[in-house]
């Protein structure tokens, strides 16, 4: 799919949403970050928090707002027990949504884990010009969207479009 030489490196976040796991047993952000450098992309900041939708929210917001990040990618959370809200506490700060995201991640997951991909919740969208995407909590999950999605769309090479490209003009006003 790429056909550029243009490598156009991003400055991404990484978020472990997890009332469970620990910075020493955080396979789906250890993944993520090991995956996004090997990419030739930036960790600007990784974190790890409670679900709690207040605290995702005010550090999403956080780095939404800061111009040197160009996306967030957040694992966890987006499933249905009572506890699970990166929806609740994300999508409000999304000024567009991306829904083709998520119905082509429940795609792909679907051909991994059968119907059990209709629990996911995963979604992404724009966020003050920064790309926002809500993963589910396993690796392997993770590991679903960002070598069958995310990682393209982050490629300035890849073609005919991507999301990396468009980085310059997502902010332009309305």
């Amino acid at each position: 799919m790429s056909t550029s030489d243009d490598k156009t490196p991003l400055s991404l976040c990484v978020l472990t949403v997890s009332d469970s796991r620990t910075p020493a047993d955080d396979g789906s952000g250890d993944y993520l970050v090991a995956s996004l450098e090997a990419e030739g992309h930036r960790l600007h900041e990784r974190a790890l928090l409670r679900d709690d939708r207040y605290a995702m929210r005010a550090l999403v917001s956080k780095w939404i707002a800061d111009p040197a990040v160009d996306g967030v990618l957040v694992t966890g959370g987006t499933g249905f027990t009572g506890r699970d809200s990166t929806p609740e506490a994300l999508l409000p700060l999304l000024d567009k949504q991306m829904p083709g995201f998520g119905e082509l991640f429940r795609a792909v997951s679907f051909e991994e884990i059968g119907t059990s991909a209709l629990q996911s919740r995963a979604f992404a969208g724009l966020a003050n010009g920064t790309f926002l995407f809500a993963l589910p909590g396993s690796t392997s999950a993770c590991r679903t969207a960002w070598e069958k999605i995310i990682r393209d769309q982050l490629d300035a090479r890849t073609r005919p479009c991507n999301l990396a490209t468009l980085r310059p003009r997502l902010r332009e006003p309305a």
